[in-house]
Order: C-alpha cells, then sequence, then structure tokens
C-alpha cells in the first residue's frame, strides 16, 4: 500500500445536501446529533445519512472521522471490507470515528463528494480531506499500517483529542445501565476470577496491538503492580522500606502497596524522593517504576500532574 500524504485541501463541498428542516423529527441525541452507532459495528462506527452527515463532518474538528463508501448491491464485498474498517477503528478508543456511506440508500452524498468508485475510504480532519482518497479494499494490516501513521501523523501535530462512544451503556434487564466495552471484557472477566497473570497477558496484548490504547495501558500497568504484590505481607514490606530508605526493591513494593492502599500521593512522593537520593541506575529504575504507577492512575489525574511535577524538580 502506498501511503498517502497528510494534508489538508479544500473543503469538503456540501451545497449538494439538503438539510432536514427544524421539527421534522431528527433530534440531537448526547452524541451531538450523530445518531446511534451502527447496527454490529463498534461504538465509534456510525451509519451516514443526510440528516447527519453535515454533524459528522463538524466533528471531524475534534479529531479525525474516516468515511468508508460501500455498496452491498454492486459490490457485495465492500460491505464486509466496512466492518473490517469499523473493527480497525474500535481499537483507537476515539482517536478515529468511522462513517460508513452506503451508496445505495445514499446516493446523494456519493454524487456530492464525486465518489468515483466502491469502496473507498477517505479521511476527514477538520471538514476538510486529510489525505487523497484510498479506492479498493485494503487487507487489514494496511488499515492498521494507515490508521497508525495518521495516529502518528496527528500526535506530531499536537492533535490528540478524541471522540466519545455512540453508545457509552445499555440498559439491562434489571433496568440499571451496564458498561460495556468488548476491548477490555476478557481482561475485566480475567480479573473478576482472579486471574491477574491473564488480565496482564489480555492488555499486553491490547497495548501490543494498540500503543496509542491508553485505557489498556493503564489496565497493563495496574496489574502489574497488583503481580508485584501478590502474596506480600504489608507489615513485612513497610519494615523492610523503613530500616533501609535507599532499597530500590523495598522502597517501590512499597509505593505499590500506597497505590493499592488508596495512598496515590504517599506512593509518587515515596519515589519523587527515591529519585532525588539515587543516581544512575538506581536513579533510572525509581524514575521507571513512578512513571509505570502514573500509567495506572491515569495521566490526567490532578495527582499525576502534581507527581510529574515533582519528579521534574527532583531529576532537574
Amino acid at each position: 500500500m502506498t501511503q498517502q500524504p497528510f494534508t489538508r485541501p479544500g473543503a469538503v463541498d456540501l451545497s449538494g445536501l439538503t438539510r432536514p428542516a427544524p421539527g421534522d423529527g431528527q433530534t440531537a441525541g448526547p452524541d451531538g446529533g450523530r445518531g446511534a452507532p451502527a447496527a454490529g459495528r463498534s461504538s465509534y462506527t456510525l451509519e451516514v445519512g443526510e440528516q447527519n452527515f453535515q454533524t459528522l463532518l463538524e466533528s471531524s474538528i475534534t479529531a479525525p472521522v474516516v468515511l468508508v463508501f460501500y455498496s452491498p448491491s454492486r459490490v457485495p464485498e465492500s460491505t464486509a471490507y466496512a466492518d473490517e474498517v469499523s473493527a480497525a477503528i474500535e481499537a483507537y478508543d476515539g482517536r478515529f470515528l468511522a462513517g460508513m456511506v452506503d451508496i445505495d440508500t445514499q446516493p446523494t452524498i456519493a454524487q456530492t463528494l464525486q465518489i468515483p468508485q466502491v469502496p473507498l475510504l477517505m479521511v476527514i480532519l477538520d471538514g476538510r480531506p486529510a489525505a487523497q482518497p484510498i479506492p479498493g479494499v485494503l487487507k487489514r494490516d494496511e488499515i492498521d499500517t494507515l490508521l497508525n501513521q495518521l495516529a502518528q501523523g496527528l500526535t506530531a501535530q499536537g492533535i490528540t483529542s478524541r471522540h466519545q462512544p455512540l453508545a457509552a451503556a445499555h440498559t439491562g434487564e434489571d433496568g440499571e445501565e451496564e458498561q460495556v466495552d468488548p476491548r477490555y471484557a476478557a481482561a475485566q472477566q480475567a480479573l473478576e476470577n482472579d486471574d491477574i497473570e491473564g488480565a496482564a497477558a489480555e492488555y499486553q496484548r491490547l497495548v501490543d496491538a494498540n500503543p496509542a490504547d491508553t485505557e489498556a495501558a493503564a489496565g497493563l500497568a495496574m496489574a502489574k503492580v497488583l503481580q508485584r504484590t501478590q502474596g506480600v505481607d504489608p507489615t513485612s514490606a513497610r519494615e523492610a522500606a523503613a530500616a533501609d530508605p535507599d532499597d530500590i526493591d523495598a522502597q517501590t513494593l512499597v509505593a505499590d502497596l500506597d497505590l493499592l492502599g488508596g495512598h496515590v500521593d504517599d506512593a509518587f512522593t515515596r519515589l519523587v524522593d527515591l529519585v532525588r537520593r539515587t543516581a544512575g541506575d538506581e536513579r533510572d529504575r525509581a524514575r521507571e517504576h513512578l512513571i509505570g504507577l502514573f500509567a495506572a492512575v491515569g495521566n490526567d489525574d490532578p495527582r499525576v500532574l502534581r507527581g510529574r511535577q515533582g519528579l521534574a524538580s527532583a531529576l532537574f
């Protein structure tokens, strides 16, 4: 596959599309009016029609929208291709939103965008094509390569925003909302079964498949904390750390215990102080362990922000 240049040509011309009149029954939902997710596809995939197309393009200001044009009647295999793109995008946790355009039922959109053939993939950012459209069926590894390269290009430009999932919850039989995210189901089930090794392996698989999956990275980091503290006697661990303040293993173990006990700031402070007191390989070990705990808590947590400031002060 030849990678298309990451550029931003002119805006998409929407003049050929009719806009639904107010009061026609089209009501914006919590996702900004984009509508429900496509049936049988991911929570970041939307079936596109004239009623939601404008809103979908506007959402590309937040993060890219990947449009896939397909035709079940003319090119039956293009439907499977659309499903494959949807599955690939699901792994990026909102870095992309997929818009599926069935040109059999939405010919006006295809005519407006002058789609020459199906299937065809088009990436939209800021309401504009971010790369040349890619015709034909891409293999799964080619789709993954394209998305990885786009994600890297966005990160290099400082674009890190994400789309919100189109369906964050479903209603169970008891009437209560159940949070559903199939990507992490296997890892979460392993944790419920006290299978920490299995959970760590599952999170590692997700991170290997998509390094940009911050939730999987956080899950992996926490699973590693659980692995390191399995069977540890907290009293003995704390006594060992108190007896030797510069013992890297003793101090990092107590930091893990603090984190699991909810004493997050204490865990961070312990390791920041350890970084400040040590040098060379020992300092690197303390720093890397602290960064792992940052990931377990979540980089947007204010305690992590304070911890990072403390780490920077200790290092420099």
